[in-house]
């Protein structure tokens, strides 16, 4: 216990060292800042925007598949990049830039480390996955747009592996994830402020499983994330300790059938689609 407890006391002091811009925090890639400026260009055409994200050959083919995967119901799959851009729309492109460059942020340095990495970007893989078939079955917010918020939601998650460069210097899982707990809002309202997006996902960042909290009478993006965040600790930990789902403020806001809850506690409609649910994390992994 007392080489545990100074251990933790060791990885403290070097995400301290990250919070305080001793260490440099991850910057997003040359080619997303291409692609987001071009996107903010009113002026840009299809074909120019085209020609841009075709640089970056991985960003390509996450588009499209994510243009032929369960989000989007056409009966074509489109056939060539331009296609696909215009089918998603240039709001949909640079979320999901966005999403593509976050996993390719982060310099894995051991064995350790990558275990780690991947542990924790599979459950934010599902998590956004989920939070994004919420928005397709429930409307309001667009399917992308969730999915985005989600992955931001916890950007500090694996802001927080930034720390541990040397590879004699990995946490267990058990004290990374007491790290998170600690430090992984403040690292992930940093980072997005270091990239400049929207100050609506810095705020759902700061709201992130306060399952209380949810602005507005109706259905909002926070009230997504909250409600996948909550599926997603629910499946992978049984024994969590989680309220009924009836308390969260989100599920409040819920109609009948949307508000059907199945014999495991979750709600019905997200068990019914678990296949579509795998199917869109299979494009994030």
């Amino acid at each position: 216990m007392q080489s545990e407890t100074s251990d933790y006391s060791i990885y403290r002091r070097l995400v301290s060292q990250l919070m305080r811009g001793e260490e440099q925090l991850p910057s997003l890639p040359t080619i997303t800042m291409d692609i987001r400026r071009a996107l903010g260009d009113p002026n840009i055409s299809l074909s120019a925007l085209t020609r841009l994200v075709s640089r970056d050959p991985a960003l390509s083919a996450l588009l499209m598949k994510h243009a032929s995967s369960a989000l989007y119901r056409q009966t074509a799959a489109p056939k060539s990049l331009l296609e696909v851009i215009n089918r998603l729309g240039m709001a949909e492109v640079d979320r999901i830039t966005m999403a593509h460059s976050i996993k390719s942020l982060f310099t894995l340095h051991s064995p350790g480390h990558k275990r780690l990495f991947v542990e924790a970007w599979e459950r934010l893989v599902i998590k956004a996955s989920t939070c994004a078939m919420l928005a397709r079955l429930l409307g309001r917010v667009t399917a992308e747009h969730a999915l985005l918020a989600s992955l931001l939601s916890e950007v500090g998650t694996l802001a927080v592996l930034s720390a541990f460069r040397s590879e004699n210097v990995t946490p267990s899982t058990e004290l990374y994830d007491k790290l998170c707990n600690e430090y992984s809002k403040s690292l992930g309202i940093i980072v997005l402020k270091k990239w400049s997006v929207d100050n609506d996902y810095i705020e759902i960042i700061r709201n992130t499983g306060n399952w209380q909290s949810s602005p507005g009478d109706t259905l909002q993006l926070l009230d997504l994330v909250n409600l996948a965040r909550y599926h997603t600790i629910k499946a992978r930990e049984p024994n969590a300790d989680l309220p009924p789902l009836q308390e969260l403020a989100a599920y409040q806001k819920l109609m009948p059938p949307q508000d059907f809850i199945d014999e495991n506690g979750e709600l019905s409609l997200l068990s019914s689609h678990r296949t579509e649910i795998l199917a869109i994390a299979q494009t994030l992994r």
